[in-house]
């Protein structure tokens, strides 16, 4: 198997070297060096930075030279986004109805008034998952400050049926308005 891969190889190799003398005159491609590539060419062309350039006994004086500073200027745009963690603790008992105020701080003030509101994954939750709904979140229809103070949850204790400690996560989000 071996044998085959290197027998292609060198079959390969010869055709490519016999098309290369033979199409460079053609194609005014220069021959390959000894080393078997194409001489290099140089990127960038060499400019002296001193007055005077000694090769082969010659003086070259510069009539201009340059410095160009470049300056850039970037606009950013950083969202508004709520950098707040919200941990709501209640103890009801009975038909207790609990009315908890929480605040949301948002990473800063919004730039326009009445533009910006706060979205809820879910406002209105089944905090014992028995199939009535007993926590309703209420937020201002807009946010206008950095930090939002209008904000309850309300949960009724009358339609939570199960007994023990009960947890919901809510993501909370800032929405542009219409």
């Amino acid at each position: 198997m071996n044998r085959i891969f290197i027998i292609a190889f060198l079959i390969i190799n010869g055709i490519c070297s016999w098309a290369q003398e033979s199409v460079s005159p053609e194609l005014n491609i220069p021959p390959l060096t000894t080393e078997g590539t194409y001489p290099m060419i140089p990127l960038l062309p060499a400019i002296p930075t001193k007055g005077e350039n000694r090769e082969n006994d010659e003086v070259r004086k510069l009539e201009k030279t340059y410095t160009v500073m470049l300056e850039s200027r970037v606009n950013v745009f950083v969202p508004l986004e709520v950098i707040s963690d919200i941990n709501i603790d209640a103890v009801l008992v009975g038909d207790q109805i609990a009315e908890i105020p929480f605040e949301i701080e948002l990473n800063r003030k919004p730039e326009k008034k009445d533009y910006y509101s706060i979205k809820y994954s879910e406002n209105i939750l089944d905090i014992d998952n028995d199939g009535q709904m007993d926590t309703y979140i209420y937020s201002p229809q807009y946010i206008n400050e950095k930090i939002s103070k209008d904000n309850t949850v309300k949960i009724y204790g009358e339609k939570i049926s199960k007994e023990g400690t009960h947890k919901k996560k809510v993501y909370v989000t800032v929405e542009v308005g219409n």
